[in-house]
């Protein structure tokens, strides 16, 4: 395709309303570096800047510079500062315009933009008229609130449908089940309309008001008596919705996305599974044959409408909030995760983006030591690529419709992702993918002689005991089999940790012992190209490595840490920027990573050079020399936190560890004497401050450590304030605001505290 225009694209939110941004340079289209010709950009989407030239117009090199006017008389404001930038050639490009993303605006002349903000789920949000959970409809109040106490930005989670067990596991808000429908559980049915019989009407009003006052959600009930009352709803106007234009613009303008996800509601409905292997004929994803059965009327066209109203209705909810937010100058964050749930409609629909035979995890960090196994499939890269990451385009545009920044979860996940085969339960055994792993010849290189024993579960005579203290004859008999010398592997029977955890009345202490001889190896074989291995994670940690002689030791150590810290970093950097620079470039958000746990060296060089905010923790040093981060040394680009849903808020963090605690009291908050049992109010406000004052663009608190400040608004028991322990795959995601928003907004010593504190920093 030829290129036909050129997209100058700049972030650039401390620029008042009385100002406007221009571009000039050494081109006639640009004025020829003289101001009062230069072009000006449009500032629409706050806080983006931008403009489009004919490529035509053009003449290559291209040398050119922002400069700030007066909106009105265009009278010189400031130039940028530093050198030109240069645009020597256009980049190939599968598109008529390329983009050009210049994200800051350099001038001294301005200060530097900081805002602050509040991270909440949707579903943690308590009005008097909820059902039980947050909605769409209870951002409205959020907003109002964020507005009163001077805050400028909202973080929320995933709002993805997740329904796959219709139990309270779907709960999980990053386990999709489709990247483009809203869950039906956040649609507000105050704002739908009422329903016309009297004792429908009732018999949900006291439904809503039982589940409205529980202390947490009760997920199962809310979703059952929504979806009832939805489908109740959708057959009492369903005349008046066939002949509403908006409802038929929007089923037609997504129709390759709908279609699929109701014939997979359907299909889970009819066969009562989301196992897409029992689903008979619809086992396979077959578009002309869906297609013809809707056309034909063998899918049942009312079932198949209700579903497309109730997506309806909750894209229009989700707009209208979206643009009353961007009226009040408040910026949504939202939240991309980065996997999908392998019974879902894209693993059944586009089958061929994923490795289903993989499962996504993160490797062992200070959230779990045996790290995390999410069960989602990993992605086809290859087959993305083929596609110009057309499909990663379209869940960039969707999420753009509603909001105006971006998280994306685990962002290391498009330089590598933690693949763990199917047959594991933890991540111990896992390997990053893409990689490069060792032949036999480099590992030996390292001065091992390569043992194939290595790469084989297994454990000695030696360490039966340390393993199974009691029973070891008897359990070696049942449960392991003599290999050589004086080593024992697992029978067939027990030989994966899926078979083991299927074991029934079996002890605790017994599948511990099992599961721990199926991570014990130093190296695992690549799954896509033979022969070839990966040093297994922890590896240091295992009873195979203290089997090694000091000499082997030494070798392994260095082969471990040439692996994991240098040996990928070229690879790894060149990798995401294939897969993100099309992705950044396609959208209008301003993009923030979640780059903790296991980072590698390349990381903080993509996301600066993409203009990807990071994430900054006080209490989770990215130095492995400092306990704690200095938050005055953070980049300017991130996002400052106290914590994120997988930790504590900040009053039970500071019951966790009495020593860490200790040590932040004295050194970080500069107190003296024995830290307090309990996080005062006035403490976790000097917390708060020091987080206010961070050097980062942006600071969001999460509103259970907003709440921490004030004796009369926090919750008594701070145990129940958390969201998410990410060791747990069977987390209940139910955490409520104990008080509702109503409140929140009358709450006037509270809010005057929150908007204090925002002020002085200078937020």
């Amino acid at each position: 395709m030829q290129l036909e225009k050129i997209k100058f694209r700049l972030f650039a939110p401390q620029v008042d309303k009385n100002k406007v941004v221009a571009i000039t340079g050494n081109q006639l289209v640009l004025g020829n570096w003289e101001p009062h010709d230069a072009v000006c950009l449009t500032g629409k989407i706050f806080p983006q800047w931008e403009v489009s030239l004919n490529i035509s117009d053009i003449i290559l090199p291209l040398e050119y510079k922002y400069v700030i006017l007066e909106k009105e008389s265009k009278k010189l404001c400031c130039w940028e500062n530093g050198e030109n930038r240069i645009i020597n050639n256009f980049p190939d490009n599968e598109e008529d315009t390329i983009i050009i993303l210049d994200f800051p605006l350099r001038s001294n002349d301005m200060p530097k933009w900081k805002i602050a903000g509040s991270v909440v789920p949707v579903f943690s949000l308590r009005t008097k008229n909820s059902f039980g959970i947050g909605d769409l409809g209870d951002i409205k109040l959020l907003v109002d609130w964020a507005e009163k106490t001077g805050q400028r930005i909202i973080q929320l989670l995933p709002i993805n449908d997740t329904t796959h067990s219709h139990t309270w596991r779907d709960s999980y808000p990053y386990s999709a089940i489709s990247i483009y429908a809203i869950h039906p559980i956040y649609l507000n049915i105050n704002i739908l309309g009422k329903l016309n019989n009297f004792k429908k009407n009732k018999k949900y009003t006291e439904i809503q008001k039982i589940l409205n006052n529980k202390e947490t959600i009760d997920y199962e009930e809310v979703i059952k008596y929504k979806l009832e009352y939805l489908h109740d709803f959708y057959h009492q106007e369903k005349e008046s919705i066939k002949e509403d234009k908006k409802f038929a613009a929007f089923c037609n303008e997504n129709e390759k996305w709908l279609l699929p996800y109701a014939v997979f509601l359907d299909n889970m409905d009819t066969y009562k599974s989301s196992d897409q292997s029992k689903w008979s004929n619809q086992s396979k994803y077959q578009k002309k044959n869906i297609d013809f059965l809707y056309k034909t009327g063998e899918l049942d066209k009312d079932k198949i409408n209700c579903i497309y109203f109730i997506q309806y209705t909750l894209h229009q909810q989700f707009k209208e909030i979206s643009e009353y937010a961007r009226g009040k100058k408040i910026l949504l964050k939202g939240d991309l995760p980065i996997g999908i749930n392998r019974s879902s409609v894209e693993a059944w629909s586009e089958r061929k983006f994923f490795n289903m035979e993989q499962q996504a995890g993160a490797p062992p960090d200070d959230f779990s030591q045996t790290g995390q196994n999410w069960s989602f499939p990993t992605y086809n890269w290859g087959k993305m690529e083929a596609d110009n990451f057309d499909w990663w385009k379209k869940r960039f545009d969707n999420l753009g419709k509603f909001f105006d920044c971006l998280r994306i979860d685990h962002i290391l996940g498009f330089f590598r992702i933690w693949e763990i085969p199917l047959d594991y339960v933890d991540g111990l055994c896992g390997h990053f993918h893409p990689a490069l792993p060792l032949s036999i010849g480099e590992i030996e290189q390292y001065g091992l002689k390569f043992n194939y024993l290595w790469t084989i579960p297994h454990i000695s005579v030696d360490n039966l005991k340390t393993v199974f203290q009691k029973n070891k004859d008897n359990i070696v008999k049942k449960y392991l089999k003599y290999l050589e010398s004086k080593y024992f592997v697992l029978e067939k029977p027990y030989l994966t940790q899926r078979k083991i955890m299927a074991l029934n009345k079996t002890p605790a202490s017994v599948i511990e012992g099992l599961m721990k001889i199926t991570t014990e190896t130093l190296f695992i074989e690549d799954p896509y190209e033979k022969g070839k291995y990966h040093p297994r994670i922890s590896a240091k940690k295992s009873l195979v490595y203290k089997e090694l002689s000091q000499e082997e030791q030494a070798s392994f150590n260095k082969l471990y840490n040439d692996f994991f810290y240098v040996r990928h970093n070229e690879f790894w950097k060149q990798t995401a920027l294939k897969r993100l620079v099309p992705l950044i470039n396609s959208t209008e958000m301003l993009i923030c990573g979640e780059d903790l746990g296991m980072i590698p060296a390349p990381v903080r060089e993509v996301m600066e050079q993409l203009n990807i905010l990071s994430l900054e923790l006080e209490r989770l040093s990215k130095t492995i020399s400092t306990e704690f981060t200095d938050l005055q040394k953070i980049p300017y680009y991130s996002v400052c936190t106290t914590s994120t849903h997988d930790m504590n808020p900040i009053r039970a963090w500071w019951k966790e560890d009495k020593a860490k605690t200790q040590r932040y009291y004295n050194k970080i908050l500069g107190r003296q004497g024995i830290a307090p049992k309990e996080c005062s109010a006035e403490i976790a406000e000097q917390i708060i401050m020091n987080h206010l004052q961070a050097f980062s663009m942006l600071t969001a608190i999460p509103i259970q450590d907003w709440f921490a400040t004030d004796d009369s608004i926090k919750l008594p028991d701070e145990s129940r304030e958390r969201i998410n322990m990410p060791s747990n795959p069977d987390n209940y995601w139910r955490y409520r605001m104990h008080i509702t928003l109503e409140q929140l907004l009358e709450a006037t010593d509270f809010n005057n505290k929150i908007a204090s504190m925002i002020k002085k920093s200078g937020r």
